[in-house]
C-alpha cells in the first residue's frame, strides 16, 4: 500500500543544463544543501547524469546535474552528450544556467528548446559579473522562452532560496517518485570513484584531469575494521602514468590522502584506499571501454 502524501503534492524531474564551468553542480549542492555533485575550477568535470532528490513536505524535486552543452569530438563526449539528452528527455522542468560573467545578447547554439515545458533561466555568478551586461543576458534569456530569469551566485548562496521556490512551484501534482529520505539513487562506490576523479581535477594540470577515469574495482565493508576500498586511475599514454604517481609515487599519495579524507566524510565512517594506475591506449576514443568503464560500473 503506497504512503499517503499531502494533498496538491508537487513532484517531477527538474534538468540543470548549460555549456560547461557556468556552475551547474555548485548550484545542485546549493540547491539541496549539502554537497553531492563534485566541483572543480576546470571545465567538463561532470561526465554523468547526477541524480539528487530535493524532499520538502509537500513537493519532491528530482535534480539532474549534466555534463555541459558542447559539440562533441570523440566518443566520451558524444557519450557526455547523451547523458545530458537523456536528462532533457526525462525533465518536466528546464533549468538553463548561464555565465553572467561571460555575457550573452543572443540564444546559443546549444540551449535546449523551451516550449512545451516549463523553462527557467538562471544566470549564475552575478558576485563577478559586470552588472550592467545582467540586463541584456537577462533579455536573451527572456526572448528564448526561458522565463522567470533569475540571477544567482552559486557559490556564495544569493538567490538560490528564490530560485528553489520557482522550482518547486514550477513542478507538475503528482506522487513522489522517490522515498522521502532519499537523496540520490547512485550506489557509495560511484560517489568514491568521483571523489577520486575530483582530487586529480584539482591535483593535475594541463590535459592529465580529462585523460584519466576512475573505476572501483573493490569495496569492502570491514566492521569495524576500516572499510577496503581499491580504485583504478585509468590514463590514455605511459608518460600520463608518470605524471600521475609522480616522483616516487609522491603525487598519487597526495591524491590518495585527499580523496580518502573526503570518501570518509562521505560515508561516515574509516576507510583504507588503495589506488592503482593503468594505461588504457586512447580510451576516450572508445565506445566500448568507456560503456563498460566510465558508465557501466555505476
Amino acid at each position: 500500500m503506497s504512503e499517503p502524501v499531502a494533498a496538491n503534492f508537487r513532484a517531477g524531474y527538474v534538468a540543470i543544463v548549460g555549456e560547461p564551468n557556468v556552475g551547474k553542480s555548485t548550484l545542485v549542492n546549493q540547491l539541496l544543501g549539502q554537497r553531492l555533485a563534485i566541483v572543480s575550477p576546470r571545465p567538463q568535470t561532470t561526465r554523468h547524469r547526477l541524480l539528487g532528490i530535493l524532499n520538502g513536505q509537500d513537493y519532491q524535486a528530482v535534480l539532474l546535474d549534466t555534463p555541459g552543452l558542447m559539440s562533441p569530438r570523440y566518443a566520451l563526449q558524444r557519450l557526455m552528450r547523451r547523458e545530458t539528452e537523456a536528462a532533457l528527455d526525462d525533465a518536466d522542468v528546464i533549468v538553463l544556467i548561464v555565465d553572467a560573467s561571460d555575457p550573452i545578447n543572443a540564444p546559443g547554439d546549444d540551449w535546449p528548446s523551451s516550449t512545451g515545458r516549463r523553462a527557467l533561466g538562471v544566470l549564475n555568478k552575478v558576485d563577478i559579473a559586470d552588472k550592467e551586461l545582467l540586463l541584456p543576458a537577462a533579455a536573451a534569456l527572456a526572448r528564448a522562452g526561458f522565463e522567470p530569469v533569475l540571477m544567482v551566485s552559486a557559490l556564495t548562496g544569493d538567490g538560490v532560496e528564490r530560485l528553489r521556490a520557482e522550482l518547486i512551484a514550477a513542478l507538475p501534482e503528482g506522487r513522489p517518485f522517490f522515498p522521502p529520505d532519499m537523496l540520490s539513487e547512485r550506489p557509495e562506490r560511484f560517489f568514491v570513484a568521483e571523489l577520486v576523479r575530483e582530487a586529480i581535477f584539482h591535483r593535475y594540470g594541463a590535459e592529465v584531469p580529462y585523460c584519466t577515469t576512475v573505476a572501483v574495482e573493490e569495496f569492502r565493508e570491514r566492521s569495524p575494521s576500516k572499510d577496503y576500498i581499491r580504485a583504478v586511475i585509468y590514463v590514455e599514454r605511459e608518460s600520463q602514468k608518470a605524471i600521475v604517481i609522480g616522483r616516487g609515487g609522491r603525487a598519487l599519495r597526495q591524491v590518495g590522502s585527499w580523496a580518502r579524507r573526503e570518501v570518509e566524510q562521505l560515508l561516515g565512517r574509516p576507510v583504507f584506499l588503495e589506488l592503482e594506475v593503468r594505461v588504457a591506449e586512447g580510451w576516450r576514443r572508445k565506445e566500448r571501454f568507456i560503456r563498460e568503464t566510465v558508465y557501466g560500473r555505476e
